[in-house]
């Protein structure tokens, strides 16, 4: 009897042991799934702040954008009212002028005056462009520098050619690579009118997804080696690295410019 009962005792032991070791394992899971629950809140805690954080940042950084814009706005509108009629205004007190002269002297040199006045209405109208945040679209760029290449060689020999490959036109470009792809055009188009002999010229632009290219060719001459590294191309290198895109430039059958940024 002795041995049944310590074997009884002995097996009534192990189940409380068992018991409490269940009870302890259950109890450490307990411990752990909490602290991995207050963790996992923390850190959830923590991405909101961030979250709050990055929003405001965002949003300060919105308003900051909406002030230059609306200072952009102001200065546009300025100098439209202010310069624009004063540039007028001496055109036609110039032209006035040019119809009492009698000297030929004084009527060549009212004459550039004249030209004078229009180059910085020209000037003017190019800033008034690269100013108004409007105008921040591919379709607005490649309309206005259509319209500036065909007024720019009108009065030439060179016949210009113009063609748009998957353009998307609503598609957004920064303030700063709209004017220095603008201005790349002006001294491409300039040196193929002084230097290219040329009498074809096409003006290409292409878009693949986030990448804008514009492409500038003629039939002329070429570059002669020793002018490869003018100030000219130089200029439009430094444009297009300023915005990290790229300017490359070929001489076979012609002078071929290509610009390309990322959007």
């Amino acid at each position: 009897m002795m041995d049944y009962k310590n074997l009884n005792e002995i097996k009534l032991t192990y189940i409380i042991i068992t018991i409490v070791m269940l009870f302890f394992v259950i109890f450490i899971i307990f411990v752990v799934l909490m602290y991995n629950r207050r963790q996992l809140l923390y850190l959830k805690e923590q991405q909101l702040k961030e979250s709050e954080h990055q929003n405001q940042l965002l949003q300060k950084e919105l308003e900051k954008q909406k002030s230059i814009e609306a200072e952009r706005e102001r200065i546009s509108h300025d100098m439209h009212d202010d310069l624009g009629a004063g540039i007028s205004a001496l055109k036609l007190q110039a032209e006035f002028l040019k119809q009492r002269a009698e000297d030929e002297n004084l009527k060549s040199d009212i004459d550039e005056l004249l030209k004078t006045s229009e180059d910085m209405n020209l000037s003017m109208r190019e800033m008034l462009w690269s100013l108004n945040s409007g105008n921040d679209t591919l379709g607005s760029f490649i309309d206005y520098a259509k319209s500036y290449a065909q007024n720019f060689l009108k009065k030439t020999a060179i016949v210009l050619h113009i063609e748009d490959e998957n353009v998307i036109f609503e598609t957004t470009i920064t303030t700063e690579q709209r004017r220095n792809l603008f201005l790349c055009l002006k001294e491409a188009l300039n040196n193929a009118y002084k230097h290219s002999r040329s009498d074809k010229l096409i003006l290409t632009f292409v878009q693949q997804e986030k990448e804008f290219m514009m492409k500038i060719s003629d039939n002329g001459i070429g570059i002669h080696p020793d002018k490869a590294e003018g100030n000219g191309l130089r200029n439009m290198k430094r444009r297009m690295q300023e915005q990290k895109g790229h300017c490359e430039v070929t001489t076979e059958n012609g002078t071929h410019l290509f610009f390309r940024i990322d959007l």
